[in-house]
């Protein structure tokens, strides 16, 4: 269970002042600057610099991700979240520099800039080497926000220092960039701490370290192809192979992690800590850490008297958005005998479920006097292939099967304007054993008695799916991968790696308005308004 704890550093210092304004005390210089050699003041300090992500992630991101691959369609309901096409356009891979989502490469900066300001503080201090565990966790930081960028944009600058007001920055090569990155974590490895605890939940510790260089290799061959276009997933060699199945082996050897929670609970507004399957997530708290929106877009909208609704049962004061539309291929993905994965999805007859355990009961969701039903096909109304609209009313809000993965607490969410408690897994133990399974079946040299079937079925045997009798193909992995993963933003990486992303699916198909294939669309463009900030830069091609 999550605990919050509301009192501030910056509050206590403040009381402390106050109550001691009257007293004619001399005022020591130890006191005069911030206090660097207190752990409290440095925790504080560092948490500027932890969770510059933590509002892209929660919506912006995730959405952009989650329409630009298989797993969903961004649905119109009569120009009603149409919001510019900011939704059609990454379905359809028709990606626009205008795009207001994309944005976070404005938030990602920003945490870089506060990690570099922090990490030139603590190395100019005299008594700099007592400092050496922050510096770690701050360039941690640093590669992991050039890693989403990276990945996100390509070629990117590499902000390394503190830079002046007028001082021009440049981008360098992908290529450049994973190897800033690798070196980083590297030279980090050896000063971050191994515990995994509370008091080292949703910050940088060595573990987190070796997951990121662990999908850092596992792309490869992505981030280092050079033009983003000639990557082929069947021929491009990954000469990262063996060093990704290293890592891998290091969190496996830990002992640390496990597969031991149910897989639904690992999700819910009170998950935390205590999921021995995470290795790093982002914290989510509705009222002191607020951003994750999920369920807003993912849900049904409306009851027979208009009133807002959320979660089948629970009824909220907010209006949900329920424009996440699963595309049919990705629901087919949920139809393995026994699989509890299959419970995170909506699909067919509706039932009102439990507003707290986010279960299903026996008591059919009723809509306009029948029970609702979601269907797999996703039917656009006539003329609506512009908006990908489905038409303002029951029939086109129930189009497509939805996600409940991130169940949020339906009270807290009409409380807090929608925001969930939810914390959100960025990299996660079940991800190591595909990845080292998928780098074996790529070429890496097998370690251990692991197989990329033991592995495999390690996955299959914690949700009861059934267990395969063979080694899995690539295109099985990556089902899996689909099954395992969705919702959590790392879709279109995967379907990137193998060779999938130019696929059709959805409404991204060849026969499809506006429907772009292009291969050059595989990194996003630069955004319309750090291009505006930075005249020296050019936007990236393909756009």
């Amino acid at each position: 269970m999550k605990t919050y704890i509301k009192t501030t550093f910056a509050a206590a210092v403040v009381a402390f002042a106050t109550s001691c304004a009257d007293l004619d005390v001399e005022v020591k210089s130890q006191y005069t600057e911030y206090p660097t050699e207190s752990e409290v003041a440095l925790d504080a300090k560092m948490a500027d610099v932890y969770y510059a992500f933590r509002n892209a992630l929660g919506n912006n991101y995730n959405r952009y991700q989650t329409f630009a691959s298989d797993e969903a369609t961004g649905l119109s309901f009569d120009g009603d979240y149409y919001d510019g096409a900011e939704n059609v356009n990454p379905t359809l891979h028709n990606f626009k520099a205008e795009d207001g989502p994309l944005n976070w490469w404005t938030d990602l900066s920003s945490g870089i800039t506060r990690c570099n300001k922090l990490i030139a503080e603590f190395e100019a201090e005299e008594n700099s080497e007592q400092f050496t565990s922050y510096i770690a966790s701050a360039r941690m930081m640093r590669a992991f926000y050039h890693f989403i960028l990276m990945d996100s944009y390509g070629d990117v600058p590499i902000l390394n220092k503190v830079y002046g007001e007028d001082e021009a920055i440049s981008r360098s090569p992908r290529k450049e960039v994973a190897e800033f990155i690798e070196k980083e974590i590297l030279e980090s490895l050896p000063y971050l701490t191994e515990d995994n605890n509370a008091s080292t939940y949703g910050k940088p510790n060595k573990w987190m370290a070796e997951a990121l260089l662990v999908k850092l290799y596992i792309n490869w061959a992505v981030y280092t192809c050079g033009d983003v276009t000639t990557y082929d997933a069947e021929t491009t060699p990954n000469s990262k192979l063996n060093d990704c199945v290293k890592y891998c082996d290091d969190i496996i050897d830990s002992g640390i992690f496990n597969l031991n929670d149910e897989y639904r609970s690992k999700f819910m507004y009170d998950n935390g800590v205590q999921i021995a399957d995470f290795i790093y997530a982002m914290p989510y708290d509705c009222i002191n850490a607020q951003g994750l929106l999920y369920g807003r877009y993912r849900t049904f909208r409306r009851i027979d008297d208009g009133s807002p609704i959320g979660y089948y049962g629970g009824e909220m004061t907010n209006s949900c958005a329920g424009i996440v539309a699963m595309n049919p291929e990705f629901a087919d993905l949920f139809t393995l005998e026994g699989d509890d994965r299959n419970d995170a999805i909506l699909g067919g007859a509706v039932f009102v479920h439990d507003p707290l355990t986010g279960e299903a009961t026996d008591v059919p969701y009723i809509y306009n006097d029948v029970q609702l039903e979601f269907t797999k096909t996703i039917t656009l109304k006539e003329g609506g292939e512009e908006q990908l609209n489905a038409g303002a009313d029951g029939n086109g809000w129930r189009q497509g099967y939805r996600s409940i993965k991130f169940y949020p607490n339906p009270n807290e969410y009409s409380q807090y304007s929608r925001n969930q408690s939810n914390d959100v897994p960025i990299f996660r133990f079940a991800d190591i054993l595909l990845t080292k399974a998928e780098a074996i079946l790529r070429g890496a040299t097998p370690t251990g008695e692991d197989t990329p079937q033991s592995l495999f079925n390690q996955i299959r045997g914690y949700v009861n799916a059934p267990l395969l009798d063979h080694e899995p193909s690539l295109e099985e992995l990556l089902d899996e991968r689909g099954r395992e993963f969705f919702d959590e933003s790392w879709r279109r990486n995967d379907m990137i790696r193998f060779g999938t992303f130019e696929s059709e699916y959805g409404f991204h198909r060849q026969d499809f308005p506006n429907a772009n294939f292009d291969k050059s669309h595989r990194i996003f463009p630069v955004p319309q308004d750090v291009l505006n900030a930075n005249t020296n830069w050019s936007q990236n091609p393909g756009y």
